[in-house]
This record gives C-alpha cells, sequence and structure tokens, in this order.
C-alpha cells in the first residue's frame, strides 16, 4: 500500500514514520510518498526518516516530491497535514486576535477561523486533486482547524475524507487507565471490555459515559479526587466543574471555560504558543546540525514538554502519563488498518452527523465514536445532547459553517458574521475589526474576501 503525506515536510512527519515503521505497526505501508511545497524541509526531514528507516525491520520506501500528482499517483490513503502560512501565519492568526482583547489560540476561537479562511480554498481544490488523480484513496486529514477543513472537503470527497484528532482518544485513554480498563490503543477492537460516549466538534467535546465491563464507571470516577488526579482534563478544569458537569471534557474545553484566565496567562508570557514554534521550528529548520536526528528529538521533546503551558502554574511540568502513549500518527495507522484489513475497529472521529445530533445540520462535521471496517467508518448512536452542551456546539457550529461559506463564495460579510458568531468573540465590532486585521495581514485572505 501506498500512504502520501500531503505537508511531508512537516517537523512531526518522522513520528508518523516511526509509527509506520513500527514493528507493531497495525498496518504495513511499502511506499511512503512526502510532498511539500519546500525542497529544503523535505531533504531535512528525508534525512532524519532515512536514519529511523536504518533501524526498523518493516521501514517502507521513502520518495519525496514537490509534484502534488506525482505524490498522488496509485495513493490508497492520504494523509493531510498542512499548515498553511506555515508558524509565522499561527503567530499572526494569535497575536491579532491578542491585540484586540480576546483569545489569541491556533484553533479556538478567532484564531482558528482565521486559519480555516486561509486554508479552506487550498484544501478544496487538493481534494480535488485527489478526486481526480487518486479517486479511490481515503484521505485521513489532520489539517486543522480539523473539524471545518474536513467539513469542507467532504463537499469534494464526500465519505472518502475522514478527520482525526488524537485529543479525544487521549482522554478515553486516561480515564479507561483510571477505571482499570487498561490502557486501551486509538483503535480498540469494537470487542473491547470499554464502552464509551463522546460527542462533541473537534476540540469541543465532553466523555460522558464509560462502561468498564458492562458497568458504568464515569460516576466513581468523578467522584475520587485520587482518579481525577490522574487524569489531564480533570486537573485543566478543575475536579468541582467536571463533577458539576458530570463528564470529563475535552482539554481544549479550558478556553471556553477559562477564558479571562486563558487570556491572562497567554498575555503574561514571553511569548505566545505560535511565537514559540516559530522560533524553535525555524532554528532548527535553519541549522538541523551535523546530526539532524537528534536534534529532532530533542526540539520535539520541548515541543510535547509544553504544550498547553498557558493552563498550569510557572515552573509546573507535564506528568509523564499525559505524553505517554500514542498521538494523532497512532490514530491515522489504527483508521487505515481498520479501513484496509475490515477488521472492525472503535474509534472517535470527524465525520457527518447525519441525524446523531438532530439540532446541528445534517451535513455538519462532529467528532464521535465509530465502528471502522473495509466497508468504511460508521458513527454509532449517542445518548441526547443537551442544556449548555446542545448550545456551546451549535453556536461554534453556526460561526464554522458561515466561515466556510465565506470563503467558498468569498464573502467579507458572511466572514463578519461567522466571527461574530463565534461564542469567544463579544463584540461585533470587535469581529470586523478581526476580519479587516486578517485580511490586512494575509494577503491571501484580503484577495479572497471581497
Amino acid at each position: 500500500m501506498k500512504l502520501t503525506i500531503i505537508g511531508g515536510g512537516g517537523f512531526r512527519v518522522p513520528q508518523v514514520f516511526e509509527a509506520v515503521a513500527s514493528d507493531e505497526a497495525p498496518v504495513r505501508i511499502d511506499e511512503l510518498s512526502l510532498y511539500d511545497i519546500s525542497p529544503e524541509r523535505l531533504a531535512i526531514i528525508r534525512v532524519i526518516v532515512e536514519r529511523i528507516a536504518s533501524e526498523r525491520r518493516f521501514a517502507p520506501r521513502i520518495t519525496v516530491t514537490t509534484d502534488l500528482e506525482e505524490a498522488l499517483q496509485g495513493a490508497d490513503f492520504v494523509f493531510s497535514a498542512v499548515r498553511v502560512g506555515g508558524t509565522a501565519g499561527r503567530v499572526a492568526d494569535e497575536r491579532i486576535a491578542l491585540e484586540l482583547g480576546v483569545l489569541g489560540q491556533e484553533t479556538v476561537g478567532p484564531g482558528g477561523l482565521a486559519y480555516a479562511l486561509r486554508t479552506i480554498p487550498f484544501m478544496v481544490s487538493l481534494a480535488e486533486t485527489i478526486r481526480r488523480v487518486a479517486p479511490e484513496a481515503w484521505v485521513i486529514n489532520f489539517t486543522n482547524p480539523a473539524g471545518i477543513v474536513t467539513e469542507a472537503m467532504r463537499g469534494v470527497l464526500g465519505d472518502r475524507v475522514v478527520g482525526i484528532c488524537d485529543t479525544p482518544i487521549g482522554l478515553l485513554r486516561r480515564a479507561a487507565a483510571v477505571a482499570g480498563a487498561g490502557a486501551p490503543r486509538p483503535g480498540a477492537s469494537a470487542s473491547s471490555e470499554v464502552a464509551f460516549d463522546y460527542v462533541g466538534l473537534n476540540h469541543l467535546g465532553w466523555l460522558r459515559s464509560l462502561e468498564v465491563d458492562g458497568v458504568e464507571r464515569l460516576p466513581e470516577l468523578l467522584a475520587s479526587d485520587a482518579s481525577l488526579q490522574r487524569i489531564e482534563e480533570a486537573r485543566l478544569l478543575g475536579f468541582d466543574w467536571v463533577r458539576a458537569l458530570g463528564a470529563l471534557p475535552n482539554e481544549y474545553l479550558y478556553y471556553y471555560s477559562f477564558t479571562r484566565e486563558a487570556n491572562e496567562s497567554i498575555r503574561a508570557a514571553a511569548s505566545t504558543r505560535g511565537e514559540y514554534l516559530d522560533a524553535q521550528q525555524g532554528a532548527f529548520f535553519a541549522n538541523p546540525g551535523t546530526d539532524p536526528f537528534e536534534s529532532w528529538t530533542r526540539t520535539r521533546d520541548d515541543r510535547e514538554a509544553s504544550y498547553m503551558a498557558e493552563s498550569r502554574e510557572e515552573g509546573e511540568e507535564r506528568d509523564v502519563e499525559d505524553v505517554a502513549g500514542g498521538g494523532y500518527e497512532s490514530v491515522a495507522l489504527d483508521l487505515m488498518a481498520a479501513l484496509s484489513s475490515g477488521t472492525p475497529a472503535t474509534m472517535i472521529l470527524n465525520v457527518r452527523n447525519g441525524g446523531l445530533v438532530p439540532a446541528l445540520p445534517e451535513d455538519a462535521v462532529v467528532e464521535v465514536g465509530c465502528v471502522v471496517d473495509a466497508d468504511g467508518v460508521h458513527p454509532w448512536p449517542i445518548a441526547p445532547v443537551e442544556g449548555e452542551m446542545l448550545g456551546l456546539m451549535t453556536q461554534v457550529k453556526a460561526a464554522e459553517q458561515l466561515v466556510i461559506e465565506a470563503a467558498t463564495r468569498g464573502s467579507r460579510e458572511l466572514a463578519w458574521r461567522g466571527f461574530a458568531a463565534h461564542p469567544l468573540v463579544d463584540s461585533v465590532a470587535v469581529a470586523r475589526k478581526l476580519v479587516d486585521g486578517y485580511s490586512q495581514h494575509f494577503t491571501s485572505i484580503g484577495r479572497l474576501l471581497h
């Protein structure tokens, strides 16, 4: 089988290759094609993955190219992980919002909407090329904001595109381990002893039920300080709050539940997350040193340890358990394994809503539990979504769909409405300033909106 990575010069690509070439990989890839618009970055990443390949028994053949159609020819799976505008774009996404007094974060709030505006046109064009060159390929999207991008690509590819994220399965893994079910793989078998109810949008969801051997364990888990102490999301949002909700929230709900505190922490920091990564990765690609693999490993470890630093006290480090286990690369491999082998797997994925959440449009993309097999991805029924959970999902999805329409129609007015509809933008006037600010900074957005 052939796997093509769009964004093959990305910093995290070696992590995907480590998973692909692992002795325990659930699926074997014969060829890994790396596509990127930067030959310089591709060359550096190639050195690193070839170093990894030299130490693995099952390493696939590696090809690199700056020709998109060449990369897609014969692909069975296409993995999309691009950052339009690079890390410098993320810096602007965050800073423009912060300067207007609202949350500056990569995927949540106005920064995520700006990221979507400049990313959707490329991703729709990519989807059209995939449909023409590799129509039988499955597209696995991790390009952020993953839910919005997946929904835009579905307009071209339909069910052949699936959005993935590692945060929901990470939450489930931690909760299941605390409940005594061990630490299930991201693609745990459909006959696993763990059953669960998870619902939301990408970077906005809740684990609302957790059964182990047919016994509901979530209330017991929520009642125990010792149990909650072992779950990063509970520490981030507070034991009292998760008990009040009766559910374990995705870690990104920190930005919705503690917006003021998050803003204060981000503003007090010496640099934003985007500025940190821009400097860190910029230094790595400018000078990978005599041993690029060692330099990459050191840079990756620093990146993971500093993740969501604004949610922790100064000097507080992430627990080892919080960074252990498979990331999005493991989710992608488990998805590929289930689709190609037919062996059913249980996963949490970004898929078409249909009638799962009746209050949302049927074509909206939601993040829910699914069974995956050779026939595709099958979302399972969920408990009704009500109250503040439904309210937040509905409001954020309305903002997302307005921005998708703005990007596809080139409408500045729709973009303004989309920004104004988001719960983290507290003023229609500020929403207009955000659209103007991003349009002035990013020429692609300025040209897009009229």
